[in-house]
């Protein structure tokens, strides 16, 4: 018999199941995202200029990158810690969504059923 698997606890693992929970409500709840990819990447590779970015939209491409790096480190000074780590990458997936749609990120909310 084999032994069982360790548990999913690294930090890469937390943040693809918890992007990947954000994505599945955000598909079920709006159709415009059901096509659209949404992928992970550890830092972006282009430089914007006006800071590091957290997530880059493509509409032609119908993807949605998220960086793992800025988005899990970037957090303020006493927040690093697994609960605001969970809330900065769900914050970051609602805001990705909301750009690639053009809405606001509360406007994809459980609450926002209206459109």
């Amino acid at each position: 018999m084999r032994p069982p698997l360790p548990p999913l606890d690294g930090r890469l693992d937390r943040f693809e199941i918890t992007v990947g929970s954000a994505v599945e409500f955000l598909r079920g709840s709006w159709e415009e995202l059901r096509d659209v990819r949404f992928e992970m990447a550890a830092m972006p590779t282009h430089d914007r200029g006006d800071g590091i970015p957290l997530w880059r939209v493509d509409h032609l491409g119908r993807r949605v990158t998220l960086y793992r790096v800025p988005i899990e480190r970037l957090l303020p000074k006493g927040h690093d810690d697994a609960l605001h780590r969970r809330m900065a990458i769900e914050s970051a997936v609602f805001h990705a969504a909301a750009e690639y749609i053009g809405r606001e990120p509360w406007e994809l909310g459980p609450d926002s059923r209206d459109h």
